[in-house]
């Protein structure tokens, strides 16, 4: 395995202000140090000079997500689904030596979900037509999306997910045996592109807990390229007003992908499914509030799985931390579901009460031949 201990091999930078804070112990005293930790962070992140060129984001696909696990069972609605929407993230920056990177972020192809126990048994419990038709809109293609950025595949450096729950990463890497219904092996959709994936959630696939099986595709990481995989421990900067802050709880490797841009910082993941979850005190969505002050907690998780909820809880407080003010409302923080929930009339009274709908912010260049990743 392609494992990268030192990630400046790859021109990236570990992030050391997190280290002592993410032990602190016993757990009461961390929220504390975790903020203490984020503003030192801030101080030389959130700069004018450390922004990254270009944000754009893409809608891919709608799925539909148990109402239960979106807000931890706290909201109260007559239908028991929302529907999330997934989108590409596309972000270029400047490296460390000044060369034009690019990192395409949660690229999901949606074939890869229907792998996933949870979402196989959900389409044969409610049928194919509720499944497709009526839960679950592709708006894009991943290469249709990366086309709508203004980019190729082959411009793409780095591919990442905040976790790797429901994710056929032979989809992305491509793979040297063939998957079913193939007879040949599956080619790279990004083929200059490396992985960047925390251990723990990589080595998850090499033997899943009971508490994790329905929300990964059991063979997705089967024959990938090796050599294309690189495997994080932590918190590192990729380049320019970018990194991938590790942010354990909802998967024992979720990391959060967090840029400095004109409008502030914004953190990205799916500790949460909108807004509501990192700001439950303003939730108009039925219980949320409710629930949020009668526990006395300050965020809501997304919980279709409880790897470590007291770990997910304090991340979710780690990304409010380093989130700047909303420009167009500042009550709420720049903290972007990686899954945002629909604004969907179908779902009411559990609509979100702020959506944030996108990140897109200066150009998306070609980069030129012979640059990225790939040089």
């Amino acid at each position: 395995m392609a494992v990268v201990e030192k990630p400046e091999k790859l021109g990236l930078k570990p992030v050391g202000e997190f280290d002592e804070a993410n032990g602190t112990w016993p757990r009461g005293d961390r929220p504390a140090a975790i903020r203490e930790a984020a503003a030192e962070f801030r101080a030389r992140f959130a700069t004018e000079e450390n922004r990254v060129r270009a944000v754009r984001t893409v809608d891919i696909a709608s799925a539909g997500y148990p109402l239960k696990f979106a807000f931890g069972g706290a909201a109260r609605g007559a239908n028991p689904y929302i529907n999330i929407i997934n989108r590409l993230q596309v972000v270029q920056f400047e490296d460390f030596e000044g060369r034009l990177r690019t990192l395409a972020y949660e690229p999901t192809v949606p074939e890869g979900p229907a792998e996933a126990p949870f979402y196989r048994q959900q389409i044969e419990r409610l049928g194919e037509f509720l499944s497709y038709k009526v839960l679950a809109k592709i708006y894009n293609s991943v290469p249709e999306a990366v086309a709508k950025a203004g980019l190729e595949p082959e411009d793409v450096d780095y591919v990442s997910f905040d976790h790797l729950h429901v994710q056929d990463v032979r989809f992305v890497l491509g793979s040297s045996e063939p998957i079913d219904g193939e007879t040949g092996p599956l080619p790279a959709l990004f083929p200059n592109a490396k992985l960047l994936t925390q251990r723990s959630e990589w080595d998850t696939f090499g033997s899943l807990h009971p508490m994790q099986w329905a929300w990964y595709v059991e063979d997705g990481i089967k024959g990938v390229p090796e050599e294309n995989v690189v495997l994080l421990e932590g918190d590192v900067e990729l380049g320019k007003g970018v990194a991938l802050i590790w942010t354990p709880g909802h998967t024992d490797g979720n990391h959060s992908l967090t840029i400095n841009t004109p409008e502030g910082v914004w953190v990205s993941s799916e500790n949460g499914v909108s807004a509501d979850s990192w700001h439950p005190h303003l939730s108009k969505i039925p219980g949320v509030r409710k629930f949020a002050e009668f526990f006395g907690r300050e965020v809501v998780l997304n919980s279709n799985t409880l790897e470590d909820s007291i770990d997910q809880y304090d991340s979710m407080l780690k990304e409010k931390a380093l989130a700047d003010p909303n420009r167009r409302d500042p009550r709420y923080l720049n903290v972007f579901p990686s899954s945002e929930m629909a604004d969907w009339r179908r779902q009411w009274p559990v609509v979100p009460t702020f959506w944030y709908g996108g990140i897109n912010y200066g150009t998306i260049e070609r980069p030129p031949s012979g640059n990225g990743a790939r040089a």
